[in-house]
């Protein structure tokens, strides 16, 4: 196979810790170990689009693995469905070309979810792709971890760690929002490590009244604080009902009509949970007869320097990643293995999501210390 010469890369979607760690990676081992040239591409697909490019060499490169963020940016921009002069078009043919007119032979695309979808419809379209997952939420399917969530886990963590004093000196249900709208891996994660007497996540839907006779318990026992961890995207039983109930009039909607409609009702539905965990701690509060407050942690947990162990993780896998592009092995996501990695075809992970199942060891591990999940 004739050696790969010049690549290209780009971060898309929401920033997270350790961007920079893995464009090091993969920046240090092309250059360095492969002699490859690489053309940094800026916030996201756009820059592949709008020629917004960056010549990534050693000095660049230099004194990056710390930084929080992305030296190139990010957007949410989808190729397919970009907005270019105030009108929504396909652009993956303008990408093909200016792929061509800048002499790449692969462009490395680091992002979460909708990344893997949209570095897919580019393999799909003739680009050599490959990717490397990203996302605090940790839900990117067929890698065991995704790089920014160790981050964010320490972050929340902490957060709720501080929390425990407030609560306790002014006898308070604190309730704080982690960030995690579809998975609930960060906030059960960041509970437990915290030690938080609730969490709440996505895939259990809670009962409001459970929580409440918890922390009644703990009162009666004279323990007269809680701190209720709960996902943004965590719900109640009866707003669980109504999106499953939504989604499939959606799924069985035969008309373009119907199809509006059930579109409508899900949006309605997502529009309502906003203000969710303000709603929540407002009930808990009238239930339990105790003074409730609420932190939302928000971006604070994707901002900062990357811990110890996502530098080490996007190091790893930037570093897979310029072997796997030295062997000509592309339509590929670069996936965490143990130790190691593994690439795995792009087809199995785009459109999916790593939830929590219901019986993981981490929500089994909660329950058997006292934690109320909600259900």
């Amino acid at each position: 196979m004739p050696k790969i010469k010049r690549i290209g890369i780009l971060t898309a979607g929401g920033d997270s810790p350790g961007l920079n760690a893995a464009i090091r990676g993969v920046g240090k081992s092309c250059l360095g170990f492969y002699g490859m040239e690489i053309i940094g591409f800026r916030d996201g697909f756009r820059g592949l689009v709008e020629n917004h490019r960056l010549k990534l060499d050693k000095s660049t490169l230099a004194g990056i693995l710390t930084v929080g963020g992305t030296i190139l940016g990010t957007s949410r921009d989808k190729p397919h469905r970009m907005v270019i002069d105030g009108r929504t078009r396909d652009m993956t043919e303008v990408i093909a070309e200016n792929y061509d007119k800048w002499g790449l032979e692969a462009v490395v695309c680091l992002g979460g979810g909708g990344t893997q979808k949209n570095a897919l419809r580019l393999h799909q379209a003739g680009l050599n792709v490959i990717t490397l997952p990203k996302t605090i939420d940790n839900d990117v399917a067929m890698t065991d971890s995704t790089f920014g969530f160790a981050t964010a886990l320490d972050i929340a963590t902490e957060a709720i760690d501080r929390l425990h004093s407030t609560a306790h000196s002014h006898h308070r249900i604190i309730v704080a929002e982690v960030m995690g709208h579809r998975a609930g891996w960060l906030a059960l994660g960041a509970g437990i490590a915290g030690g938080a007497d609730v969490i709440l996540i996505p895939e259990l839907a809670y009962d409001v009244e459970k929580i409440a006779d918890a922390i009644r318990r703990r009162s009666r026992h004279g323990t007269n604080f809680s701190i209720v961890a709960v996902a943004e995207g965590a719900m109640s039983k009866d707003d669980a009902r109504s999106l499953v109930a939504a989604e499939k009039k959606l799924e069985r909607a035969g008309t373009l009509h119907d199809k509006k409609e059930a579109k409508i009702e899900l949006a309605s539905i997502e529009v309502r949970h906003q203000g969710n965990t303000l709603r929540l701690a407002k009930q808990l509060e009238e239930l339990t007869h105790l003074e409730s407050r609420v932190t939302i942690l928000g971006y604070v947990q994707r901002g900062g320097t990357p811990s110890p162990a996502d530098r080490l993780l996007a190091t790893r896998l930037g570093s897979a990643c310029a072997d796997l592009i030295n062997e000509g092995h592309f339509g590929v996501m670069v996936a965490s293995r143990g130790d190691g990695s593994e690439p795995v075809p792009l087809e199995k992970v785009a459109g999916k999501r790593k939830t929590v199942p219901p019986d993981h060891p981490w929500a089994e591990t909660a329950r058997r210390v006292g934690t109320c999940l909600g259900d």
